[in-house]
């Protein structure tokens, strides 16, 4: 397969495209795409070196990115070989990338290869990425993400000494944020308990990670940050759901300023029906290999939110069931026969994507 490297943003962060041409090079062509990068790890922590490979006498293979992703990029290789060596021929050209900087966020990868005519000439249109590991026999396939906002609020108020009862200060004015802020969270999780349908996905996460400031312990500090993690539904209108903010800072004395991490747009979902002819290949497969695959929105971010932000469907999907969840935990694995019946498993979706 040629391979090419591309450096969208700089030489530490390469992004690898091998590709298989098709029959018809007019057509759209199929992305399998994989991050190369992982995340840190406390060896102390684990039973096997983090980067061996080693496979215990379970058949289990302990590494950093068995689940998260190692395997998915090796079983579409290994898929395609199979296919290559089977003399099977594509009408779609496809394309396997192996990006940077995924677990950061895509800032040096995917968020800015997918705006450079480099993309543009593979010309993609459809591609596959990671999902999750299910400890059930279900396959989850994710067809959306939440938007994620990494929110800070700077809030300023009234210095002096911790022996008095000063008007305005930062920590009153944090008490009504921290307040509202909790409030909806809990507004969220009674919803997810209310509603078995629904999973992690289908509602807005908040969670504080970050409290900032102070001088002493008998000084009121000028300042204080509060920083959150939150990730928005779909069902939630990004307009509005700032103004709301605006609004509590004003309700909680003023003087506290918005700044954000990250702030993503809403990105549509990709469809999950008849109107999708790459969404009816890759349900055929998995009706084939009677795979039992629940459709829903993914928990975390991925590569994939760029993808269909530039108008290209995506799916992400690891054909990882009855395995722990163990991305970025200690002591990851994955079993030998998962990953072997992995390879089974795309072997048929990219037949069937390829030649739809």
């Amino acid at each position: 397969m040629p391979l090419r490297v591309f450096y969208p943003v700089n030489k530490d962060n390469p992004i690898v495209v091998l590709s298989l041409p098709g029959t018809d090079p007019t057509l759209p062509a199929i992305l399998l795409n994989s991050h190369m990068d992982v995340v840190p790890v406390f060896p102390e922590s684990w039973k096997h070196a983090p980067f061996g490979a080693e496979m215990d006498e379970e058949g289990r293979i302990f590494a950093r990115g068995a689940q998260d992703m190692k395997c998915v990029g090796m079983q579409y290789l290994g898929a395609l070989r199979k296919l290559k060596e089977r003399g099977v021929q594509f009408k779609r050209t496809i394309h396997v990338s192996f990006v940077a900087d995924e677990e950061m966020g895509g800032g040096l990868g995917m968020r800015e290869f997918v705006n450079t005519s480099e993309f543009k000439s593979l010309n993609i249109g459809f591609s596959l990425d990671e999902g999750l590991a299910s400890p059930t026999e279900e396959f989850p396939v994710f067809y959306a993400e939440r938007s994620v906002w990494r929110i800070y609020f700077n809030i300023n108020g009234q210095a002096g000494h911790g022996s008095l009862l000063l008007k305005n200060t930062v920590g009153e004015k944090a008490n009504y944020i921290l307040h509202k802020m909790m409030s909806m969270r809990e507004q969220q999780v009674r919803r997810l308990e209310n509603n078995p349908d629904l999973t992690i996905g289908d509602v807005t996460t908040i969670n504080l990670t970050q409290v900032r400031g102070g001088v002493q312990s008998n000084v009121v500090p000028p300042t204080m940050v509060l920083g959150f993690d939150v990730r928005l539904a779909l069902d939630v209108d990004h307009k509005e759901f700032e103004e709301q903010l605006h609004k509590w800072c004003e309700e909680a004395g003023g003087d506290i300023n918005l700044t954000y991490d990250q702030k993503r747009p809403r990105v549509p979902p990709t469809a999950t029906d008849d109107s999708n002819p790459f969404w009816v290949a890759f349900k055929a497969a998995a009706d084939e290999l009677a795979l039992k695959v629940k459709p829903q929105i993914f928990t975390g971010g991925t590569d994939s939110r760029y993808i269909r932000q530039v108008g290209i469907p995506a799916l992400g999907f690891s054909p990882m069931n009855n395995t722990p969840v163990l991305l970025h935990d200690h002591d990851e694995f994955l079993q030998a026969d998962v990953y072997l019946r992995g390879i089974e498993i795309y072997t048929k979706i990219i037949e069937n994507l390829a030649n739809c």
